[in-house]
């Protein structure tokens, strides 16, 4: 009789009034982030909760590392915690006050407009500095003179000696960018812009060698954020830099469809391919790609495990070594899976499909909300699969690991993929698609349209679309997820016409005020196995990962200190032989067997047959 073992993973759940912004001024997908309104909801409790521990971080410690290389003084101390790397929580700091600042939070838009202000200061001490090195800078990387100045010449020896330079700046070049995109600031826009031409003059004299050399080092995703500043302004000398920032060493297998991904860590990689993607987007070129959905399509489908997540000692394992997901404690990454869900959003802007908006839902529901404290929003590093292990969480205002500064972007953007559109040459052939079932609603200004989509998913197997203002033709194509073998849309007063096409449930009609749908999403357990570790499983209902408490045995650092290696959950590693085991006759018993605890969505309890 076969032993499974199932590993589990915990579950964890958690506005503003609505201004216009920019968003699809670089994504032609998407609506502007404040168009999209959150309704009561787990994913609307987030967000709240992630602004008030966005507050609690003190502006003048995230920027004195900025006022530092300037050679200005810190008006407070900078943040101690991951010295070396000082300033790159500053840049996804100034990305979440963006995205809060869009959806109606003034406290986030007035921190925003200041930091902006504290890193002109920045910038303009930089320029005056008449240094080669330092024109248009506005990085907080230390002993930036030194580096910069010898990077320059060609001269790598400082760069190789310190940590991950690029990946370091890339932050701040996405929060600049950021500010313009969600808020359409003037000042985050010119500095953003005058850090791609530091960044263009900073290579130019570098051989394709020497790049190829330089990109060794773990640098973000700086093909992409300079790729979009070729789209903001149309001038190729970015789209040229954004190409001399694609690294050959990834790019080259994954347009020949070689996974070579043993081994490598998973962060450095997975931006690449979001820069794949973007540059592809932007010039047309199809072998990026293919690159970046080869990348996409075996990280999803190969390399992750039942939660969305990817990675083990933040590497990619192989697969004789993915049992070290049950043997150690330091399983996914919370930003491997923030980028994993950027390049998503990006594969699906080019071609829609139901599969793409299945694992988002699954990494977002299960990984990315679950990484937020429930009560005082601290944010996770690690996600660990090790039987009875647990996760640490960031205290606020303490510690500036990688993982705190995407946590602090990820529960403002969980609106971003509900509903995205494509325009087609006719009014009448404009799409609009429901990507997720979260209750929000949809200001579609171009139409002069509102749509409303009411749910209480995933605790609820149904969801309701009404249009709540204006009239307009268009196609609403609606994801039939994966996970529902009996997946229902009906109009409620009017014969809803349909066809099925890339995963999408499609209604094409002249839509009006009044018109509502009843979706029918009836959910069901089941049963996934460990990628190449079989006898491990997880248990699924519908698209949601079930988990089950088994004590609270020595949670030592579950909030952790401000030490260099806070993240891990350094409490006793309990004995895997002493797990709860179930011993089913047939694994699909398990299933079979699960019952619902009445009044409780999402609770179960589980009798399984067994053998004598």
């Amino acid at each position: 009789m076969k032993k499974v073992l199932i590993a589990i993973a915990v579950l964890g759940f958690s506005s503003h009034n609505i201004t216009t912004q920019a968003q699809d001024k670089l994504y032609s997908d998407e609506f502007p982030l404040g168009d999209i309104e959150l309704l009561d909801g787990p994913l609307k409790k987030a967000r709240d909760l992630n602004i008030e521990t966005l507050l609690k971080y003190d502006c003048d410690r995230m920027l004195a590392p900025y006022r530092k290389e300037a050679g200005l003084e810190p008006r407070k101390p900078t943040y101690p915690n991951w010295d070396g790397l000082d300033g790159h929580v500053g840049g996804h700091y100034l990305s979440a006050l963006a995205i809060n600042a869009a959806t109606g939070n003034e406290e986030c838009r007035r921190r925003m407009e200041y930091m902006l202000e504290e890193l002109n200061l920045c910038a303009e001490a930089n320029d005056k500095r008449n240094e080669p090195w330092s024109r248009n800078y506005v990085g907080g990387f230390p002993n930036s003179a030194k580096l910069w100045s010898t990077f320059r010449e060609g001269d790598f020896s400082t760069y190789f000696g310190a940590w991950a330079p690029f990946y370091n700046l890339h932050k701040m070049f996405a929060g600049l960018r950021d500010t313009w995109l969600y808020c359409d600031n003037a000042t985050g826009h010119r500095l953003f812009l005058k850090f791609c031409d530091w960044a263009v003059d900073i290579t130019s004299g570098l051989t394709d060698e020497q790049m190829e050399r330089m990109l060794g080092n773990e640098h973000g995703g700086m093909d992409e954020v300079i790729a979009d500043a070729y789209a903001m302004t149309g001038d190729k000398k970015y789209l040229d830099c954004a190409r001399r920032f694609a690294h050959r060493q990834l790019l080259i297998p994954m347009e020949e469809h070689r996974d070579c991904l043993d081994n490598m860590h998973a962060n450095t990689q997975i931006p690449k391919a979001v820069g794949f993607q973007r540059i592809s987007e932007l010039d047309g070129d199809n072998k990026m790609h293919d690159a970046s959905q080869y990348f996409w399509d075996i990280v999803t489908s190969e390399r992750s495990l039942a939660l969305g997540g990817n990675s083990r000692r933040e590497h990619f394992p192989t697969k004789e070594t993915c049992i070290d997901y049950v043997n150690d404690i330091d399983g996914p990454e919370s930003c491997n899976t923030y980028n994993m869900l950027k390049l998503t959003e990006f594969l699906n802007r080019a071609n829609p499909d139901g599969a793409y908006g299945d694992f988002y839902e699954i990494a977002m529901f299960n990984h990315i909300l679950s990484t937020q404290h429930p009560e005082h929003g601290g944010y996770v590093y690690f996600t660990s699969a090790r039987p009875r292990h647990y996760r640490n969480y960031s205290a606020p205002n303490m510690a500036m690991w990688c993982c705190v500064g995407t946590g602090m972007e990820n529960h403002g953007k969980y609106g971003q993929f509900v509903w995205t559109r494509s325009k087609g040459a006719k009014s009448s052939d404009d799409a609009l698609y429901l990507n997720l079932f979260v209750a929000s609603q949809l200001n579609w200004r171009d139409k002069g349209m509102v749509l409303r989509q009411e749910t209480a998913f995933p605790y609820a197997e149904s969801s309701q679309i009404s249009v709540v203002k204006g009239k307009g033709d268009f196609t609403l194509k609606i994801r039939k997820p994966s996970w529902c073998d009996d997946f229902k849309v009906k109009g409620v007063g009017f014969n809803a016409d349909q066809y099925e096409e890339n995963g999408f449930v499609c209604i094409k009609r002249k839509w009006e005020k009044g018109d509502r749908l009843e979706i029918s999403m009836p959910m069901h357990a089941a049963v996934k196995p460990m990628p190449n570790v079989p006898q491990y499983v997880a248990l699924t209902y519908g698209p949601i990962l079930l988990g089950m408490k088994t004590g609270t045995e020595d949670l030592q650092s579950l909030i952790a200190d401000d030490s260099r290696f806070g993240q891990y959950a350094g409490g006793e590693r309990l004995p895997l032989d002493k797990a709860p085991i179930l011993l089913p006759k047939e694994i699909n018993d398990i299933t079979r067997d699960l019952r619902p605890v009445e009044g409780k969505p999402l609770h179960f309890t589980l009798t399984t047959r067994m053998e004598n």
